[in-house]
């Protein structure tokens, strides 16, 4: 299963018809094909890294929330326990499954007496089969039937489940923000839902902080570190306030870089530079495009400030500037911008070419204020 499209109408602050095509839509070199495409059916190609930039509320993390939701019914058929609203969102899937073209809407409704769950309305799933003759109308409702006499589910139950029929993890939101002392068990917890080695942890450490020469969970609360030859038996909260924030964050979203690759699931970063060196965020993205390490066709999505980490990428149709007018909207920088494939991209947010620098006159503002 792959997931090509979203389409979402009345979602958060965003615009009617608010898209994310993960299809490639430019020219497809050899080099395109070897490190930034992956081809899941006969001629169709999909990103293997997407990124998402803008100015600050300009969008972007309601972009990969959007994408979090759709896993989340991909995956566990329901979304629940989100943070987000999606009350009376229409919302469109569009995905690929064992060569067939599926189509699934929906209208999301939430109901007090579900709790954090929400329940599916207006369902319809239609298919139809890939024929790579036909990519340029993958998406055109001619050749889509609908399936019907699908059964009866609960209210918070999507009839995706008689499509995919298992759970499974289809993606992993990673915000960044990290879980304070919550963190080790999650990560411990990682480790042995997807099968992770302690010694695929010992090395992921090293690269935060070389003078830790092991972490081991003792149980859920408590852990043993051995720290520069000295070992110590710790509370989940004296391990937090001992190791730096970066090497707690980094850790934890290097578990999930591992488990996603390994596993062949997305993985959804938000803000991935945050607490983390720009080298270290490239060699993210360099994992993701080599396919002797990816070589279950996973996909890195994030939104990010770093505008030079885009250089990495030689391609324009996976990343999108997101902007905030009246509405949030994305702009994707093939489709809307003429931009030489050969100027590098950074420089052309540096030059503001796609509007999103911070606004100059009223940083003058600020200043002025803070003089008088």
């Amino acid at each position: 299963m792959k997931l090509l499209r979203v389409c979402a109408t009345n979602y958060k602050n965003c615009c009617d018809n608010f898209t994310i095509d993960f299809v490639s839509k430019s020219k497809k070199t050899s080099e395109d094909k070897e490190y930034e495409l992956q081809e899941i059916a006969d001629e169709l190609y999909i990103f293997n890294t997407a990124a998402f930039v803008g100015k600050n509320a300009s969008g972007k993390t309601s972009a990969i929330e959007l994408l979090d939701c759709c896993y989340s019914i991909l995956g566990e058929f329901r979304l629940e326990d989100k943070h987000y609203n999606y009350d009376n969102v229409s919302l469109e899937i569009i995905f690929y499954h064992d060569d067939f073209i599926y189509k699934y809407i929906t209208v999301l409704k939430s109901d007090c007496n579900m709790g954090t769950r929400t329940n599916f309305t207006e369902q319809h799933i239609y298919r139809k089969k890939y024929y790579k003759s036909k990519i340029k109308d993958i998406y055109e409702n001619n050749g889509f039937e609908e399936i019907t006499g699908l059964g009866e589910l609960p209210e918070d139950t999507s009839i995706v489940f008689f499509i995919l029929k298992k759970k499974a993890t289809r993606a992993v939101y990673f915000n960044c923000n990290g879980e304070d002392a919550d963190t080790y068990k999650l990560m411990f917890r990682a480790m042995k839902n997807y099968k992770i080695s302690k010694e695929v942890l010992a090395k992921i450490i090293k690269i935060f902080d070389d003078k830790i020469h092991s972490l081991d969970m003792v149980d859920e609360k408590h852990y043993k570190l051995v720290h520069q030859n000295h070992v110590h038996e710790l509370s989940d909260s004296e391990l937090v306030y001992i190791l730096s924030s970066g090497t707690t964050k980094g850790v934890l979203l290097y578990i999930f870089v591992v488990a996603a690759l390994e596993n062949g699931f997305d993985l959804l970063i938000d803000e991935v530079e945050n607490h983390f060196h720009k080298t270290l965020v490239e060699n993210i993205i360099s994992l993701f495009k080599d396919k002797s390490v990816n070589k279950h066709s996973s996909t890195l999505v994030f939104t990010t400030h770093y505008c030079e980490v885009l250089d990495l990428f030689n391609r324009q149709d996976n990343i999108w500037i997101a902007k905030s007018a009246e509405k949030i909207y994305l702009d994707n920088m093939y489709e809307n911008y003429n931009i030489r494939p050969e100027l590098l991209k950074s420089r052309q947010f540096y030059n503001n070419a796609f509007d999103t620098s911070v606004n100059y006159e009223d940083l003058m503002a600020l200043k002025k204020e803070l003089m008088q």
